[in-house]
């Protein structure tokens, strides 16, 4: 073998030797989580079907397909995949022709001589870097994994849009809910107010039941616009959600009457299901190849570029070809290659620190969701049982005022502590289905069926 091939092939070695290599994937246990129930059901792709609401259904699709956050998304997939494409074809032989016309005008003397001619030339050209050493190999990995990164970037956008949606629709069946208990209680307090101000006109009872009475009727009247307030806020995200704007008679359409409901075993999966499944971990991950890759492609600079050169055309009249090898090599002074692999280097590490964060949040997410929706779901049970005492307690208190045992203020007290329960346990029922949410949002389903953004908003 001749001097020069063995050169090049023992820097081959070394470019091979010193290629990075990736960490491998981090690795844990299968099994189920901290504070999950034993023998859970895998989480299932279109998770907002468990509320079996039909509406909610149609809502979530429907911003799935339409959302402007999406679109753009999308356009961003497109654009990081053409990329890739541009990347891999930069390995390739790059080929061109070209072509050139001259007109010359020898005299301006009339004569046979001074017709003017004209000249073409026609040439094509190619260039091809042989890629010994891996660097165009790195970037074509790099953009790969960049656009890989993107696509799990808009896996997670539309993680979060299903979830929104379905966040807007529970916070409008919230509102629609409060202001339903609402009216009840302002009618049964209406009621009690009424009674009372016909036993004053009849010198049965003072003014201070009265007042009592009134001043919770319209501390109770105060808290109802504000329900109504919430359900067009709510019907305004929904509307945005899916590329409608507030006036859109469809945003005046949708309505909802009760919170949905879930089934009592959620469905959530084990821990090694959702590392798999968050698109924000698989992000993560397609950065650290991504930044593993450049890594390659700094390495790649300490070593000669080796170009393969030709050209064949009609020149001056003539077919003319060449082949010219280039050979360029930034040497001895390779310091600013040597700063582009520690800073390729730096990016590396940091990449590998921001997946493990990333990994590990996912983890803290559930368990944390997990936690909060038991507490919550306790809490909603205790008020449920301090409901039923306070409704016996005000049966017994109207039992005593209208045989005149007590005073009338005893049955106030016990209307205002079992609206106060009431208004408790729909505050419960609402953070509770807002906890649900949060776990699915945490599990990060919901982007395997998403159908692609439309084309042009509406």
């Amino acid at each position: 073998m001749k001097p020069g091939l063995l050169s090049i092939a023992a820097l081959s070695l070394a470019a091979c030797a010193a290629a990075p290599a990736l960490p491998p994937p981090a690795s844990m246990s299968a099994g189920a989580f901290i504070n999950a129930p034993t023998d859970v059901a895998e989480l299932p792709a279109d998770w907002w079907r468990l509320y079996d609401d039909p509406a909610l259904d149609a809502l979530v699709t429907a911003s799935l397909a339409a959302n402007a956050d999406l679109r753009a998304a999308y356009a961003r997939l497109a654009g990081a995949r053409a990329g890739t494409a541009q990347a891999r074809a930069a390995r390739l032989p790059q080929t061109r022709i070209e072509s050139s016309a001259t007109v010359d005008y020898p005299s301006e003397q009339p004569s046979a001589s001074s017709v003017p001619s004209t000249d073409y030339d026609i040439a094509a050209t190619v260039s091809w870097e042989l890629d010994l050493f891996g660097r165009l190999r790195a970037a074509a990995d790099a953009a790969q994994a960049d656009a890989e990164a993107t696509a799990a970037a808009l896996d997670g956008l539309r993680v979060a849009v299903a979830a929104d949606t379905v966040a807007a629709y529970v916070e409008l069946c919230a509102a629609h809910e409060s202001a339903a208990a609402a009216d009840a209680v302002i009618a049964a307090q209406a009621e009690l107010t009424a009674n009372l101000r016909s036993q004053l006109t009849a010198g049965e009872l003072s003014q201070l039941e009265v007042a009592q009475a009134e001043s919770l009727l319209a501390a109770t009247r105060a808290s109802r616009p504000g329900f109504d307030a919430a359900a067009a806020i709510a019907r305004y995200r929904l509307g945005e959600l899916r590329g409608l704007m507030p006036a859109d008679p469809l945003v005046a359409g949708i309505d909802c009457a009760t919170l949905p409901e879930l089934p009592a075993a959620l469905p959530i999966g084990d821990a090694q299901a959702l590392l798999r499944r968050r698109p924000d971990i698989r992000e993560a991950e397609r950065r650290l190849a991504a930044a593993s890759a450049r890594l390659g492609v700094a390495t790649a600079e300490l070593y000669p570029v080796i170009n393969l050169g030709g050209a064949i055309g009609l020149l001056a009249g003539g077919l003319v070809s060449t082949a010219t090898p280039l050979i360029s090599w930034t040497f001895p002074n390779q310091s600013p290659a040597r700063a582009r692999i520690a800073q390729a280097t730096a990016n590396e590490r940091a990449a590998l620190a921001a997946w493990d964060a990333v990994t590990l949040r996912a983890l803290r997410e559930v368990e944390s969701a997990l936690l909060a929706m038991a507490a919550e779901a306790q809490r909603k049970a205790a008020l449920t049982v301090a409901i039923g005492s306070a409704e016996r307690t005000l049966l017994l208190a109207a039992s005593r005022v209208r045989h005149g045992d007590a005073s009338p203020l005893l049955r106030i007290e016990a209307e205002r502590i079992r609206a106060d329960l009431t208004r408790q346990r729909i505050d419960s029922s609402i953070a509770l289905a807002r906890q649900h949410l949060s776990l699915f949002r945490a599990l990060g389903g919901g982007w395997q069926r998403a159908p692609a953004p439309l084309a042009t908003a509406r």
